[in-house]
C-alpha cells in the first residue's frame, strides 16, 4: 500500500510471514505508513492483525520478511523500535491499587525517562488525554473510559513518533467511544497512527488510510474515499416489508446481479413470520434497475411495502465485500 504522506514512510512491512505450528497466521504481507498517517488496520477475528501490531511493537519476531520502524529494523535494533512506539494493547493492563499520577510515575521509570524529565512528562500525558482532574485518583475507581485514557497517557509518555492502538474501544458505552474518538484525533494530528478496531465507523471519522487484512493475506489497502468508490458501480437498496421472512429473503436473494442481503427481523413479530415490517438491505453488483426488480417481486408475492430507497454504500460494505463471511 501506498502511503498518503509525501514524506518517509514511518512504519515499512515487506513480506512479513508469520506460522503458529501449522497454522500461517501472515502470509507475506506488505504496507507502508507515511509520516502524520492515520491507518485504520482491519480484519475478521483470527485474520492476523494483532500478530502483525505484536510484532511491530517487538513482542514477537516474524519468521520472515522486513519490518522497519522510524528507519530501525526490528529484528536488529529492537530495543530502538520500542523507544520509538507508544504501544496500547488490546484490554490496558494497568494496576487498580495506584494511583494514577503514581502509575505513570513508575511506568515513566520503567521507559527510562530521566528524573529530570518525569514531571514534564507525566503532565504533558495527562493533558493531552485530559486526565488531569484524575491524577490523584486511585485507578480501580476510574471508569473504563478514563482507564483507556489512561493507558493511552501510558503509551504517550515517551514522546513517541508512532502509536500502535489494538481495539482501544472495546467495552466502551458509546458516549465513552465517542469521547475516546476525538481523543485520537487530537493525538493522530502530530504522530503516525496504526489503529486496529472493528468499529468501521470509527474508521471512516479518524483515519485517513485503511488496510484490509484476511486469512494472513492483505487484500485491501488505500485511503478510505478510494475504497468506497472500489463500489461506484454497485448499490445498495433498502425496502421495508411486511410479509413472511424466508420467502422474502430468498425472493430478494434469487435476483439478477444481487450479491447479498442482509435483514432486520421485525420486533415483536412473535411466532407470526408476516407480522411487522422488517428492512432489507439488497446489494447489486450493477446499479441496473435495482428498486425497480424489488418493486416487482414485492408484488409479485402479494407482500406490503413501506419504504423503497438506494443507500450510499460505506466502508463496512467494502469490509464484507473483501472478507466475505469470514468471521
Amino acid at each position: 500500500m501506498n502511503s498518503l504522506a509525501e514524506s518517509r514512510n514511518l512504519i515499512e512491512v515487506d513480506g512479513l510471514v508469520k506460522s503458529y505450528g501449522p497454522v500461517k497466521a501472515l502470509q507475506g504481507i506488505s504496507f507502508s505508513v507515511g509520516e502524520g498517517e492515520v491507518l485504520g488496520f482491519l480484519g475478521p477475528n483470527g485474520a492476523g492483525k494483532s500478530t502483525t501490531l505484536r510484532i511491530l511493537a517487538g513482542f514477537m519476531p516474524g519468521d520472515s520478511g522486513r519490518v522497519s520502524v522510524n528507519g530501525f529494523d526490528v529484528g536488529e535494533d529492537s530495543l530502538a523500535v520500542r523507544n520509538s512506539i507508544g504501544y496500547l494493547p488490546e484490554g490496558v493492563p494497568i494496576y487498580p491499587d495506584m494511583r494514577v499520577g503514581e502509575y505513570l510515575g513508575f511506568r515513566a521509570r520503567l521507559k527510562g525517562i530521566s528524573r529530570a524529565d518525569r514531571k514534564g512528562r507525566i503532565g504533558a500525558a495527562l493533558e493531552e488525554t485530559q486526565t488531569v482532574d484524575v491524577a490523584g485518583r486511585m485507578i480501580g475507581t476510574l471508569s473504563r473510559g478514563y482507564r483507556q485514557r489512561i493507558g493511552l497517557a501510558d503509551a504517550l509518555l515517551g514522546e513517541p513518533p508512532v502509536l500502535i492502538l489494538d481495539e482501544p474501544t472495546v467495552g466502551l458505552d458509546p458516549e465513552q467511544v465517542r469521547q475516546f474518538r476525538s481523543l485520537l484525533q487530537e493525538v493522530g494530528r502530530s504522530r503516525t497512527v496504526i489503529l486496529s478496531t472493528h468499529i468501521l465507523s470509527e474508521v471512516e471519522l479518524v483515519c485517513s488510510s485503511v488496510a484490509i487484512i484476511s486469512g494472513g493475506q492483505l487484500v485491501a489497502g488505500d485511503t478510505v474515499e478510494n475504497l468506497k468508490g472500489s463500489l461506484a458501480d454497485r448499490v445498495c437498496v433498502v425496502a421495508e416489508v411486511s410479509g413472511p421472512h424466508e420467502a422474502v429473503s430468498a425472493a430478494f436473494g434469487a435476483l439478477p446481479g444481487v450479491s447479498r442481503v442482509e435483514t432486520d427481523r421485525p420486533e415483536g413479530a412473535g411466532d407470526d413470520p408476516g407480522a411487522g415490517y422488517c428492512r432489507y438491505r439488497v446489494f447489486f453488483n450493477d446499479a441496473g434497475q435495482g428498486a425497480e426488480v424489488i418493486f416487482d417481486a414485492v408484488s409479485s408475492g402479494g407482500w406490503r411495502l413501506r419504504q423503497l430507497a438506494a443507500e450510499e454504500l460505506s466502508l463496512e460494505d467494502v469490509f464484507l465485500d473483501l472478507v466475505g463471511g469470514e468471521e
